[in-house]
């Protein structure tokens, strides 16, 4: 069953909307409702406007050809789930804890656990997921703010050609690239994703443009567009609008084109002095607490006569937005944070960082003064994967349309290309406008305050978290996988190792496995600390032999592997115990609906600082199960509870413990990124995003002030001292592939004509190791010297071991049986795109 969601439509008039509501049963959205009394509760529970996009494959498309044969991700046996569950907590517990936590999970196989199981299996009849519903509603349920919480970046590497990593360049470049890509996607020319041969699920390409993230009272959802044909240009806290494509998702303006706009919105946001524009910057508001955003958006469009309900409807349906920042961070930590949150810098009592150039509830592509580029996107209905492959493709894109400019027949990342708009007829680019438009918004007096009061709590949540990177260049993914280990759990135990080393102890570490072989394959858990692991960090910081060291770490990084293909396959305990602990909570749902009570569950933690839920493995229900267990000890809900107790596993500490992430980690990137991260998970722990290149490792690092650049420096000594310790072991790596000239054997015999060219004494390396050594024996060796001894970096390979899962998110469907829209009349639409044109102060074009 294809997954639903509401699809945006723009704003109408109140008399539009009341008219229209007699000629049609499909009920209006919850925020279309514009009135000055609250709306009935009848009103208010209606489901918003829900249409299916179809999955069908189009004639000859190959982007979902492959939807149809993919299996649906297998619900796995309870007993094994409960066993792995188990695995997963003992080295975190101590011999009581988990002796405690093993009773509660026998008693939820003998009680509880067998009934869920089943009603789980009933549930997901005719689903095309069994956890997919589950994950949406955890994501669009969040309550709190977005930004730094749920929203991921990327930061692309430059443009190879210096000439190029100018703001207007770059920005050009990127939205043409990105607009092929939506063409690509549109026309379903976009090769599949695959593994090995294996295809992966595409459905959230269809899901990546035109989409917003959207606040109500009752919760976010997705709404979307899936004919935007235009993009926001914010700078400076100003919102700009121009159509970019056609009807036919052809592009109606060059990368010259694009240029010439951008610079136009450049010189006329730098007309309104930066302390001015940002006191009106309302993309501030997009950071708040999404039940305060909801209420601030029926603010927005209250005023009979405002443009804002437009303005709105511009920005929520447009493919993406595009934020032109007037900085240049000078460090990777700099830069990335701007990427993530933007900078926060207050001037004579008034924020001016980029914090204030942002729209969080939508894919951005955010590019400095100094070219350098990156991408924050809304994570609930795309993962890591899905966002990388746009990233890649757009990077290589760039690079090929200017080869393209020095030889035409330059290969094209595209199947088919879109007709050169230089070339076209204007008229058949149809009724577009696109030339810019700045979005004029109405800004009362209730507003102001609300920006003003959104701006110093977004400071104090950038304030509250710190960033450092590493780019490792010691080695890459080539040196680990010629010593044998593969390049993640290398990594991850280089995490524990680091660690345990700084604190002494090691703590709950999530990554995500990618399950996208599955019909819309999400992620699973993967639980990094395991016996073997502990065993490898207590050997590795005790006085062993280097030779005990590697075999704990070669056992550890197994056991890693093993874990997640497990995963990989869906046959995790995360998700599916998740699943088990939602559907008891519907039961007891459907139970108080039909008593007339209600639980009145909402977002876990206020702030942010223990959230827990989206981003990592979802934590919402261990504070769950803490508040009922409040509950039991006495309220107006005991009854409840002790006529329907907490399952036993579910209100056992290692619930808790599982769900309370200290390490988040996720592996996801490729050559076109310089980095990628996310903020920390809980108030305690580290966002650590990492990338694994041929010859280094970048990681960025987050956490709220936990030594952070301490943590940084410790596992940068790890991965010094860990490279020495395999070379003294004598497993030195076995070098994959030689250059041809490298495989000329120096002992081979040689005619006597070769007399003159073996004279000298041949260089291998041996020499500087031996002054290394000699050197050594004063003391004075520093780490990266004594990484440098015993071998010589000299090996080669492919790219290997990848996981590109990323966050734990999804898309919410509202419902399972809903009207359709139907099509607007050709007299509507144009009445419609002639008020869509009059939207915005018309701009002056300017030379460039």
């Amino acid at each position: 069953m294809p997954t639903q969601v509401r699809i945006f439509a723009m704003p109408k008039s109140l008399g539009e909307t009341l008219s229209g509501s007699s000629t049609t049963s499909v009920p209006l959205p919850p925020q279309e409702h514009k009135s000055d009394r609250p709306a009935s509760p009848e009103l208010r529970n209606r489901l918003p406007i829900m249409e299916t996009i179809p999955e069908k494959p189009k004639e000859g498309g190959i982007t979902f050809a492959h939807q149809d044969s993919l299996p649906k991700l297998p619900i796995p046996d309870l007993e094994q789930t409960c066993k792995k569950y188990l695995a997963a907590l003992k080295p975190l517990q101590g011999p009581r804890e988990h002796a405690e936590t093993k009773f509660a999970v026998q008693e939820f196989l003998k009680k509880d656990g067998p009934d869920l199981q089943k009603k789980l299996q009933e549930y997901a009849v005719g689903k095309t997921s069994y956890i997919e519903q589950f994950w949406y509603d955890s994501y669009l349920n969040f309550d709190n703010p977005v930004v730094l919480n749920l929203n991921p970046f990327f930061l692309l590497e430059d443009d190879p050609t210096p000439a190029r990593n100018n703001q207007v360049t770059r920005a050009a470049s990127l939205v043409a690239s990105a607009l092929e890509f939506v063409r690509a996607v549109r026309r379903e020319e976009l090769p599949p994703d695959t593994v090995k041969g294996t295809p992966l699920d595409m459905y959230q390409y269809s899901r990546l443009f035109g989409t917003a993230r959207v606040p109500t009272e009752n919760g976010c959802q997705i709404e979307q567009d899936p004919e935007s044909k235009h993009i926001v240009v914010l700078c400076h806290g100003q919102f700009y609008w121009f159509d970019v494509l056609d009807d036919n998702s052809d592009l109606i303006m060059s990368e010259k084109d694009i240029s010439i706009n951008l610079q136009t919105i450049i010189d006329d946001a730098a007309q309104t002095p930066i302390q001015e524009a940002a006191k009106g910057a309302l993309g501030i508001l997009s950071t708040e607490n999404r039940k305060t955003w909801s209420g601030l958006r029926d603010v927005l469009t209250k005023e009979e006569g405002s443009n804002n309900a437009d303005c709105l409807g511009i920005v929520d349906s447009a493919l993406f937005v595009l934020c032109l920042d007037y900085t240049e961070p000078s460090t990777s930590a700099a830069v990335c944070q701007n990427m993530l949150c933007g900078t926060n810098d207050v001037v004579k009592g008034v924020q001016i960082g980029t914090c204030i150039n942002r729209w969080y509830d939508k894919l951005q592509i955010i590019v400095c003064k100094n070219g350098s580029a990156g991408i924050n996107f809304e994570h609930t209905g795309v993962d890591g994967h899905t966002v990388l492959r746009f990233a890649s493709d757009l990077y290589t894109d760039t690079i090929l349309r200017f080869a393209r400019t020095i030889n035409g027949q330059a290969p094209s990342l595209w199947k088919t290309a879109s007709p050169d708009p230089s070339k076209r007829d204007p008229e058949s680019f149809g009724d577009v406008t696109t030339i810019p438009h700045k979005l004029e918004w109405d800004i009362s007096p209730e507003l102001n305050i609300a920006i003003r009061f959104a701006e110093t709590r977004l400071a104090d949540l950038i304030s509250q978290n710190e960033f450092e990177c590493l780019d490792f260049s010691g080695y890459g993914k080539n040196f680990i996988t010629s010593a044998g280990f593969s390049p993640d759990a290398f990594v991850q135990m280089a995490f524990q190792a680091a660690y345990y080393g700084l604190y002494g102890r090691v703590e709950c570490t999530y990554e995500p496995a990618m399950t996208k072989a599955f019909l819309h394959g999400r992620t699973e858990a993967i639980r990094t600390v395991t016996e073997e692991s502990v065993n490898f960090v207590q050997t590795f910081w005790a006085d062993h032999p280097a030779e005990a060291k590697v075999e704990a770490l070669r056992k550890a990084c197994q056991q890693h592997v093993n874990s997640t293909k497990e995963c990989s396959k869906g046959r995790g305990c995360d998700r599916h115990l998740y699943a088990l602990f939602c559907v008891w909570q519907r039961y007891l749902d459907d139970e108080a609906s039909r008593s007339g009570s209600s639980l009145g569950y909402s977002s876990p933690v206020e702030n942010g600082s223990e959230q827990g839920s989206a981003v990592g493995s979802p934590g919402k229900e261990s504070v769950l199960s803490d508040e009922m267990r409040t509950r039991q000890r006495g309220d107006s809900m005991t009854s409840r509870y002790q006529e329907h107790p907490v399952p036993a596993i579910f209100a056992d500490s290692g619930w808790d413990k599982l769900n309370s992430t200290i390490l988040s980690t996720s592996n996801c990137g490729n050559p076109s990124l310089r980095q990628f991260g996310f903020g920390p998970t809980a108030g305690g722990g580290f966002g650590i995003g990492y990338i694994i290149k041929d010859e280094g490792i970048s990681i960025c690092v987050a956490s709220k002030h936990r030594q952070t650049k301490r943590f940084v420096d410790t596992l940068e000594g790890y991965l010094l001292e860990i490279r020495r310790i395999l070379r003294i072991t004598g497993r030195r790596p076995t070098t994959g592939r030689q250059t041809r000239a490298r495989e000329i054997d120096p002992d081979k015999p040689r005619p006597s004509h070769h007399r003159l060219k073996t004279r000298g004494r041949m260089i291998t390396g041996a020499d500087s190791l031996r002054a290394l050594a000699a050197r050594s024996s004063t003391g004075t060796r520093s780490p990266t010297e004594e990484s440098l001894m015993m071998s010589e970096d000299d090996e080669l390979g492919g790219y290997g071991f990848f996981d590109a899962g990323m966050l734990l998110q999804a898309l919410k469907a509202r419902g399972e049986a809903l009207d359709q829209q139907g099509e607007s009349k050709a007299s509507e639409r144009a009445a419609a795109s002639a008020r869509r044109r009059d939207i915005g102060k018309k701009l002056r074009l300017v030379e460039y």
